[in-house]
């Protein structure tokens, strides 16, 4: 193994979480893993244990969250990849930013395919962070001139009432999301530098009307949150040389009473239409803490 401690991690917890998931206990000797525990748990952890370590030879500096996701699709009966997903972004810290479940490498490799991709799938699958990662991918590499972020004004369950300040003060906390996953990706002084200039765009979905986005890389997020009208607007605005990504949650519709989400219609308008990719995430791609997959689950399953 290349690094021990990416493997472990820090003060062996990735072994602990392990051990909290499988009925297995774990005894590290220099470089010799030992496992005791019922026959089956011990196969099973040992099938972790593998996918941790092929993750570790390629570089990933694995955490408790990525144990969890290794448990979780082992325990599925879920294959592992034969070759580790490649490194899609590295940040200016170090970090390695790939895909980390089936997915998600679904997801890149619709977007890296087609010039439309629909990602549509619960909170917490990285839906957001991906698709801005790719953009920003895209960016360093020339392959577009600049990054244009919109999803819809519209409030979750709240009302928010007047907002003071000018139009960037106003539509800012909506757009929240989007900054934070640039943020993780680029040093303060470049995202602002490149909003400064426009390479970077950072708008309200209402503002895309009329515009030809040409040679960019553009963004709808939250689009369960935009109407049929609105959604074809959008898809209509695209211009050439130029990706789309449409992600959406169509269980959080925030749209008032008696409003139809566009994106509901999605996959039956646009699926087997070449050049647009469809990508359905679900809860094993869940990426936050394990517990979010478990209230997915919940509030999938209540009356």
């Amino acid at each position: 193994m290349r690094d021990p401690l990416s493997f472990c991690g820090h003060l062996d917890r990735n072994l602990t979480a392990l051990e909290g998931l499988v009925p297995v206990v774990l005894n590290l000797d220099g470089d010799l893993l030992r496992l005791s525990g019922p026959a089956d748990a011990v196969r099973s952890a040992g099938d972790i244990l593998e996918r941790m370590r092929d993750a570790a030879n390629g570089g990933a500096q694995l955490t408790p969250d990525d144990v969890a996701l290794a448990a979780r699709e082992s325990l599925a009966g879920m294959h592992a990849p034969r070759a580790h997903p490649k490194t899609l972004f590295t940040t200016g810290r170090g970090k390695d930013i790939r895909p980390k479940t089936a997915g998600q490498r679904h997801f890149v490799e619709a977007i890296e395919r087609c010039t439309l991709t629909f990602g549509i799938g619960p909170a917490g699958t990285g839906k957001t962070f991906l698709a801005v990662v790719m953009a920003v991918r895209a960016l360093r590499a020339r392959d577009v001139a600049r990054i244009i972020l919109t999803r819809p004004a519209v409030e979750a369950g709240e009302k928010l009432g007047f907002l003071p300040g000018d139009l960037k003060e106003k539509v800012d906390p909506y757009l929240r999301p989007l900054y934070d996953a640039l943020a993780e990706l680029l040093d303060d002084g470049v995202t602002s530098r490149f909003l400064e200039r426009g390479t970077i765009e950072v708008a309200p979905l209402a503002y895309m009307r009329g515009r030809t986005l040409s040679d960019a890389f553009v963004i709808l997020d939250e689009a369960q949150n935009a109407t049929r009208a609105q959604l074809k607007m959008f898809l209509t605005r695209l211009g050439s040389n130029s990706k789309m990504i449409v992600n959406g949650d169509v269980t959080q519709i925030d749209l008032p009473p008696g409003v139809h989400s566009g994106l509901l219609d999605a996959p039956g308008l646009f699926g087997g239409v070449d050049d647009i990719g469809i990508v359905t995430l679900g809860e094993a791609d869940v990426v936050r803490h394990s517990l979010v997959g478990r209230i997915i689950r919940a509030y999938a399953n209540a009356p």
